[in-house]
């Protein structure tokens, strides 16, 4: 039990000083280049819009509210040392084999092509942290299934800091 304490008390540390870090680093590209800041400063949107029909518009964001809902489930399972639910989480919400939920054969006609490989990233990502958190099941190592989940969620900041949709 006390093993489980010091676990859980690292990574509370570990992600307080990645969070830290993210904050600093989000505060310094907002500074520099205006992203969340727009409503408070004069710098004009600089992400590219995005247009699709209303209704694949309506669907997409209520998937992207789902990823986020499964990112959380995900930390969640990690938090709990839970790291075969935190792959399969991934996995069948956020990895290549969900692509057809996400009917992202249609949405990617209307998308320019970084943005549908930023797509394809992050279902790459999630997939692939879905194999590193299974082994994290056996090691005990959560280093590695928390820079992964960092990289997956990397890939959701870069596409929303270069698009917005409409």
């Amino acid at each position: 039990m006390a093993h489980m304490h010091s676990w859980a008390a690292g990574l509370v540390l570990w992600g307080l000083t990645q969070g830290a870090a993210v904050a600093q680093a989000g505060a310094h590209g907002m500074h520099q280049h205006g992203h969340h800041g727009q409503a408070m400063s004069n710098e004009p949107e600089r992400r590219e819009l995005v247009v699709f029909p209303d209704a694949m518009r309506a669907h997409t964001l209520r998937s992207m509210r789902l990823h986020l809902e499964a990112l959380q489930k995900i930390q969640n399972a990690l938090s709990q040392g839970r790291f075969d639910q935190a792959g399969q989480i991934a996995e069948s919400a956020l990895g290549m084999s969900a692509l057809s939920d996400h009917h992202a054969h249609e949405n990617v006609t209307y998308m320019p092509a970084a943005m549908a490989q930023m797509g394809a990233a992050m279902h790459r990502a999630a997939s692939q942290f879905a194999l590193v958190a299974q082994d994290a099941s056996a090691t005990g190592d959560f280093k590695k299934p928390l820079a992964a989940l960092a990289k997956l969620s990397g890939t959701c900041v870069a596409c929303h800091a270069a698009y917005r949709l409409h």
